[in-house]
């Protein structure tokens, strides 16, 4: 009989199973799922957990469910706990739901982040025209290596402890990525011998984990000879390609 029962159960969520994402799914009901923690960050490969609350006194348990596309669902009445053993998904999904009165469904979506800090983070610079003299302009370039989701990174440019400038990635992606972020900068025989470098940081919200999530580049340096010497290196050419000519 209670295999009979729970057949028909499943057969009666089928069509609300298949459309979580879809306008059945009521995320503005009175007695919405609650989801423990309400968002959740986590490292690729690493354990996770989270607990869903399917409602407080609006529904059976016998209605409730968790839709996850990674891991297992337990439940406990009306609490259910989702845990899985190693987050090996990019872009996980977690639906709390149950079935009303009325026969449509409340539920609640959990919005997961899944992160993977830079492999490595490298600086170099560019002269984009002209010579290694004073007022031709450099690019900065920083690669960052291997990072997820890049849309949460901030890379930030540094000459020696004074900050250049900022720039973060419009890129959407949820799998890692190799980017390269590009700054401008003239270059001045005033910072000669003055290390430029740059760091990657991940900024993951409030629940962001308690560790460092900063990677930063190697040193580089940027040697700028002035107009004066560059002038008397010309002269000096010119004075001994005169010479070897009169000689000939």
């Amino acid at each position: 009989m209670m295999l009979c029962r729970e057949i028909l159960l499943i057969l009666s969520l089928m069509p609300f199973m298949h459309g979580l994402d879809g306008s059945g799914c009521d995320e503005d009901c009175a007695d919405k799922p609650v989801f423990s923690p309400s968002t959740l960050t986590v490292k690729y490969g690493d354990r996770v957990s989270a607990r869903c609350t399917a409602c407080q006194n609006a529904c059976q348990k016998d209605q409730t469910n968790l839709d996850v596309s990674i891991g297992h669902a337990r439940k406990d009445g009306n609490l259910i706990l989702w845990k899985v053993a190693s987050m090996t998904a990019w872009n996980p999904s977690a639906t709390c739901y149950y079935i009303k009165d009325d026969g449509s469904m409340c539920c609640n979506h959990l919005p997961v982040t899944v992160y993977n800090l830079p492999g490595r983070v490298v600086m170099y610079a560019e002269r984009d025209y002209g010579l290694d003299s004073e007022g031709s302009q450099y690019s900065l370039k920083c690669m960052v290596y291997d990072v997820a989701p890049v849309e949460h990174l901030t890379v930030t440019f540094y000459r020696g402890s004074t900050v250049l400038g900022q720039l973060r990635s419009n890129n959407t992606s949820k799998t890692p990525v190799t980017e390269a972020f590009t700054l401008y900068t003239d270059a001045s025989t005033e910072y000669n011998s003055t290390m430029y470098w740059c760091d990657a940081k991940m900024d993951l919200g409030p629940e962001e984990p308690q560790r460092s999530l900063v990677a930063k580049s190697t040193y580089h340096e940027v040697m700028v000879s002035s107009a004066t010497v560059i002038q008397s290196c010309i002269l000096l050419i010119l004075s001994l390609a005169l010479f070897h000519f009169q000689s000939d």
